[in-house]
């Protein structure tokens, strides 16, 4: 492999900023542009997990001082000798430094070639390197430690625990099968089913919790709607801590998608304003409504906002059934006036209600509670392991699809010949999850979604 080199840090003015050099020859390029000043030890004769004050230079010109720090393969993040160069965090010098290792030996990296190098070296599994970026992106403690848990090799040890047990069985029944004239104990089909089923049932398990997994790592997509002027843009501010949203007694002032990111105990929510959802003439208003009726068919969490100081109307019903089957709370606004709201009328189109006052801060503590309800996030452990993302869940559903077929054969009388046929290809789909039978492209594909640097 070539010798590579990015910058790891923000491309950005800062304290620092980290120029990552990887590869056989990277201590060699690090050698060419970095001068020690305390010792006069070079890059490629200093000790794995040693730093150096120093002198970036370009030939007799001093362009910087900074710190070197040395990495031998294996012990280094990719798996191959690695030099840093920490120099000051200046947009300028930090491109010079990098270009300097460029003309010196280096190539560019590509988006996230340091962990896939560490992925091929066998630094981490798939599954590992997908949660590197989930590390980085967390805007949240329970998103974070999620993303730690993965990293740590939480879903990896799942996964392989299921994988090693249909090795173990499809070994068994290869040997029974292919030499038949061996004395080898049969393979009894009580033996196969509990395997199965013991398989399918973890599988479940996984799948059944990728949705509050993935609402508490990336959060959720959530669209304020409701009738003008019941209360939508009072809710946004409150929930945003600020004026977002303009509040007038006027109806229609909100004419556009208003967007805020907002943490609601351990979720983050995606805010959506919409405009208020009415037949209207206005030309400009239209264009609100329909955005906002394009946000509440796409939204993951649904928060329908009610006035309960006035009578329901159509308008009320059309929304209620619209959230029929949906991660949906309908909020009932304005508490402090006289309630005039049949919310039994619609209670059965939502998974959860809260009574609140937007007006006077009161009922935020409810909403969070009936979130975290839809969401089953009291009982997330992502220690247990999760699945990160649509890739993982999809060779999990294929996988235990596999299972559940070659179940339902073994139950219908088929050979073991055909039930280790379908055994064998869940066993592929969890293997290329894991990463250890995944083929060139899907690697690929995973790492061109990492920064360049990482």
């Amino acid at each position: 492999m070539s010798t590579i080199a990015a910058i790891s840090t923000p491309r950005a003015q800062g304290g620092i900023s980290v120029i990552r050099i990887s590869g056989k020859d990277a201590l060699s390029v690090a050698e060419k542009i970095f001068q020690p000043i305390s010792h006069s030890t070079p890059a490629t004769q200093m000790e794995g997990y040693t730093c150096a004050y120093g002198k970036i230079t370009d030939g007799a010109e001093t362009v910087d001082d900074g710190v070197l720090t040395v990495f031998r393969a294996p012990k280094s993040y990719t798996g191959e000798d690695v030099a840093e160069i920490s120099c000051h965090g200046g947009i300028f010098v930090t491109d010079r430094v990098l270009k300097l290792a460029f003309s010196n030996g280096a190539e560019p990296a590509e988006p996230g070639e340091f962990t896939k190098r560490a992925f091929l070296n066998g630094k981490m599994s798939l599954t590992q390197a997908e949660a590197v970026m989930d590390v980085i992106s967390a805007d949240g403690k329970a998103g974070l430690k999620c993303a730690e848990a993965l990293r740590e090799g939480a879903l990896y040890r799942r996964i392989k625990a299921v994988s090693d047990g249909m090795l173990k069985l499809l070994g068994s029944l290869a040997a029974w099968v292919d030499y038949p004239e061996d004395d080898i104990p049969a393979v009894e089909e009580y033996e196969i089913s509990a395997a199965l089923e013991l398989a399918s049932s973890s599988l479940d398990g996984l799948l059944s919790a990728y949705d509050s997994g993935r609402i508490i790592r990336e959060g959720a997509d959530t669209a304020i709607v409701g009738r003008p002027n019941v209360g939508k843009s009072t809710l946004m501010n409150l929930l945003s801590g600020c004026e977002r949203s303009i509040v007038t007694d006027i109806a229609g002032t909100t004419r556009d998608i208003v967007e805020e990111s907002v943490r609601l105990g351990d979720i983050v929510l995606r805010l959506s304003d919409t405009a208020g959802i009415r037949e209207t003439g206005d030309l400009v208003e239209s264009v609100g409504v329909d955005r906002a009726r394009k946000k509440l068919e796409t939204a993951d969490l649904i928060l329908a906002v009610f006035d309960t100081g006035a009578e329901i109307a159509p308008g009320d019903i059309a929304l209620a059934e619209s959230c029929k089957g949906r991660n949906a709370v309908a909020i009932l606004n304005k508490s402090d006036l006289e309630q005039r709201f049949d919310f039994s009328a619609i209670s059965a189109c939502f998974r959860d209600s809260v009574t609140i006052s937007a007006g006077h801060g009161e009922g935020l503590d409810k909403l969070q509670a009936a979130v975290e309800k839809i969401y089953n996030t009291a009982a997330f452990s992502p220690d247990r392991g999760v699945l990160a993302n649509e890739r993982q869940r999809s060779c999990a559903v294929k996988a235990k699809a596999c299972f559940d077929e070659a179940l339902e054969a073994l139950h219908s009388g088929a050979t073991y010949d055909a039930v280790n046929i379908l055994i064998d290809e869940g066993e592929n789909h969890l293997l290329e999850l894991t990463g250890e039978r995944a083929s060139e492209a899907v690697v690929n594909e995973v790492f061109s979604r990492f920064c360049v640097g990482k």
